[in-house]
């Protein structure tokens, strides 16, 4: 039951802040901002127009929340972050006061737990996959990263919802206690499923094709130069193969130059005309080949489609894909020839087959309406 439809249910005022907006972190705050507003709620959304995407800043204020405000974060730890804090400081009590103030990410969650005495609002925190789960980072930045985050989820965090049961491990393997976390996993609408003719048409994709797919940031963490080197390990034996690839980020141009020097350029296409949600109805497959993750949206929503999944073994891939029956679970490593040797047993059509019936028997457990409330009952509680 919705505020707006209960008088006796009390309406919250939210703050909920952002540094990234590219990827499922800014997927997951735009449902979350518009699902707390469908319910009655007073949401004041923060962004940080550095890194912001087009679409994303779009579809952020055509949700007609209550406030919208940029503040400028920087990706990395340096002294702006002085200034910034006080921004956020300055954007609190200009438009405040609020029930609840939730950081996503964790520039956002770090700046806005850290707060100096007075009347108590309770702090959540998101972090959408932490740092320290990156296998790549080395044995001093995990002890870096991982102290400061234990020593903000101690002193300043009232609940940290992690987004997969793998993400909850990792948090209490770096001693965070229990009482401070939350289990969210993630949800989704379920994507359309008409639009796939028209994507391969628009990209030239033949309808006969057998189409991969990965949608997610161009970045390090999301490993997209692992599937163009086994996509090219692949093309040859797979004449009919393509590879659609959606996305943008800061290693675009690396992957654009990888690309190019493909022998099988013209089956892989690179763009950013469509969401992952369009995208799902055009591919037979999705592969993501990330370093980590907590709960990407890109698994669900291949999986809410009822598409088979090639999934790197990280954070969440246990949520969505038993492996070898919705699809195949991979070694996490730079060694392209695994991905390939995974991507080829799907080229199987009876195989391929038997993994999408087995995925769309499970397509129904990914609800967005679910993910809202039991958001809503973690504000709730604190509040209360």
């Amino acid at each position: 039951m919705s505020p707006s439809t209960d008088r006796n249910v009390r309406q919250l005022r939210l703050m909920e802040v952002l540094e990234p907006s590219g990827g499922g972190s800014g997927r997951h705050f735009i449902d979350l901002c518009r699902g707390m507003q469908a319910r009655g709620h007073i949401v004041h959304a923060v962004y940080s127009p550095v890194r912001a995407e087009a679409r994303f800043v779009d579809e952020l204020a055509s949700l007609g929340l209550a406030g919208m405000h940029a503040v400028a974060m920087a990706r990395r730890p340096g002294f702006s972050d002085f200034g910034t804090w006080w921004a956020l400081r300055t954007v609190m009590r200009r438009t405040g006061p609020f029930d609840i103030i939730h950081g996503h990410s964790s520039k956002a969650g770090a700046l806005l737990r850290i707060r100096l005495p007075g009347r108590h609002v309770p702090r959540v925190y998101t972090p959408h996959a932490f740092r320290t789960m990156d296998p790549g980072l080395g044995i001093v930045g995990r002890k870096v990263y991982g102290s400061i985050e234990k020593l903000l989820a101690r002193s300043f965090t009232d609940r940290l919802i992690c987004v997969s049961a793998d993400e909850y491990a990792h948090a209490r393997a770096l001693g965070m206690a229990r009482e401070r976390l939350a289990i969210v996993v993630n949800g989704v609408d379920t994507p359309p499923s008409d639009s796939g003719a028209a994507i391969r048409a628009a990209l030239g994709i033949p309808q006969s094709a057998l189409l991969f797919g990965f949608v997610g940031r161009l970045s390090h963490q999301k490993a997209p130069e692992r599937l163009v080197a086994a996509f090219e390990l692949l093309a040859d034996r797979v004449p009919h193969a393509h590879l659609l690839m959606i996305g943008t980020g800061e290693m675009q141009s690396a992957v654009h130059r990888q690309i190019e020097a493909s022998d099988h350029a013209s089956r892989i296409h690179l763009t950013a005309r469509f969401t992952g949600p369009q995208a799902m109805a055009a591919i037979d497959a999705l592969v993501v080949p990330s370093r980590y993750e907590a709960m990407s949206y890109a698994m669900l929503e291949a999986a809410a489609a009822g598409k088979p999944l090639v999934l790197s073994d990280v954070g969440g891939a246990s949520t969505v894909l038993k492996d070898g029956e919705n699809g195949l679970l991979v070694e996490n490593a730079d060694d392209p020839a695994h991905f390939a040797g995974a991507m080829l047993r799907l080229c199987d059509p009876d195989r391929l087959a038997r993994h999408a019936a087995a995925a769309r028997a499970r397509s129904l457990d990914y609800s967005l309406e679910r993910m809202i409330s039991e958001t809503e009952a973690i504000y709730r509680g604190l509040v209360a």
